[in-house]
């Protein structure tokens, strides 16, 4: 049978507070005519399908028209969607039902029986070939928080690590127990494939989105949690697609670079094909970029506008196909006048400049500075500190100007009645 992996839709996201409706909605149109096109038994969505917990009714249609889509070009397609750190398990599941309707399984938490055993039964999923015969089982298993795992287990376990409260512990013994029950539940010629919302020792992490995970900490949980009769094990919640350690434990990355930082990932799904119970072939579909991404420098400006200006054009687009630009400037002195500069020089072209950062030199400094209550010090002082901390001179009677008619803009806007 065929499996497709993908994972971090985050869909509903807002990038440097710009709506990407219309690039979430070509990814999934893409999509849906690969799947149209490759036939697949199964898709399995990994987590983050929302970029926030309470996502936006637009976020939502996306998602469910997606499924109604999905369902009714390929009838046998199995759906199967976990929740990840960035979705609500509830409103995932809130729908259950009525996606039950359209072969659709939506695991948003995990559930204890009455004697404080995990609920396996509710997460292991059923994947049917074309004929509707079971050839494999899913272990899905939403993101754990750790309020639904620390403590959980009694002293009776006799796999319980010593710390009975430790959030990594209770993620163990979800696994455990999980895979015990799907071992228990499989015949000899089916598979098992594992869905998991989790940060693996060893992965490769993005330079600045993927928040609020603790990279390369105490919540990382090893691969070796996945024993070799997992066939497959798709991983959703860093973007950055690879496998680790095996072939067989992958994560998919996400669809759309979330960040400038994964300008240069490669984004894509995962195709699986299973035989019988084991790992037949891994390949990986690239996903075409519905808008273009620039990220220029760090250099100094006049090197940055020779980049900017090499940039091709394309006027042609609709606006909201229009590349994202971020411009990485590096300085060796105050330039009050930065982003005038810049945005001169993108006058006319068709590229929307989202972040402009500045690149500030380093001020060293032979003596660690005196402590100071923040009360003590007016709102002007403070501005001035600042500025000789991070530019070495003080501010000259201009600069200090601007900053006076600034603050007291502010003042008058908050004592105007609303």
């Amino acid at each position: 049978m065929k499996l497709i992996h993908t994972a971090d839709w985050h869909l509903g996201q807002t990038f440097h507070g710009q709506e990407r409706h219309v690039e979430q909605r070509a990814f999934l149109d893409w999509l849906l005519t690969t799947l149209d096109t490759r036939r697949p038994d199964a898709l399995l969505v990994a987590g983050d399908v929302f970029d926030v917990v309470n996502p936006s009714l637009r976020a939502q249609e996306l998602l469910y028209d997606f499924i109604v889509e999905a369902h009714q070009r390929l009838p046998q397609l199995t759906i199967v969607m976990i929740a990840g750190n960035h979705d609500s398990g509830n409103r995932i599941e809130l729908p259950a039902p009525l996606m039950q309707r359209l072969n659709t399984h939506a695991l948003g938490r995990v559930r204890w029986l009455d004697d404080g055993r995990l609920d396996a039964e509710h997460l292991l999923i059923p994947l049917t070939d074309a004929s509707g015969e079971t050839r494999a089982w899913c272990l899905a298993l939403p993101f754990l928080r750790p309020a639904e795992v620390t403590g959980a287990f009694t002293a009776s376990d006799d796999t319980q690590c010593e710390a009975r409260h430790d959030y990594v512990a209770g993620i163990t013994q979800v696994h455990r127990q999980l895979i015990a029950a799907a071992r228990e539940r499989r015949t000899p010629d089916q598979a098992l494939v594992a869905m998991s919302h989790a940060h693996l020792h060893g992965a490769t992490v993005s330079e600045a989105s993927e928040r609020p995970i603790v990279i390369g900490g105490e919540e990382s949980i090893p691969a070796s949690l996945f024993p070799a009769d997992i066939a497959y094990v798709a991983l959703g919640h860093l973007h950055r697609a690879q496998q680790v350690g095996e072939s067989r434990i992958r994560y998919s990355g996400s669809p759309l670079p979330l960040d400038f930082s994964e300008v240069a990932y490669p984004h894509q799904v995962v195709e699986i094909t299973l035989e019988n119970e084991r790992l037949a072939g891994v390949e990986t579909l690239a996903i075409p970029r519905p808008v273009a991404m620039h990220r220029l420098g760090p250099a100094p400006l006049d090197d940055v506008l020779v980049e900017l200006d090499a940039l091709e054009d394309t006027p042609d687009l609709p606006r909201e196909r229009w590349p994202w630009l971020e411009v990485r400037v590096e300085l060796e002195a105050p330039m009050p006048d930065l982003r005038a500069r810049v945005e001169a020089a993108l006058a006319g072209r068709s590229l929307r400049l989202l972040r402009l950062e500045r690149r500030l030199p380093r001020v060293a400094t032979d003596d660690a500075p005196a402590r100071v209550e923040l009360a003590s010090l007016g709102p002007r002082k403070l501005f001035e500190r600042t500025w000789q901390a991070r530019w070495g001179e003080a501010p000259d009677t201009a600069t200090l100007a601007d900053f006076d008619r600034l603050r007291q803009a502010i003042m008058d806007d908050d004592e105007t009645p609303s």
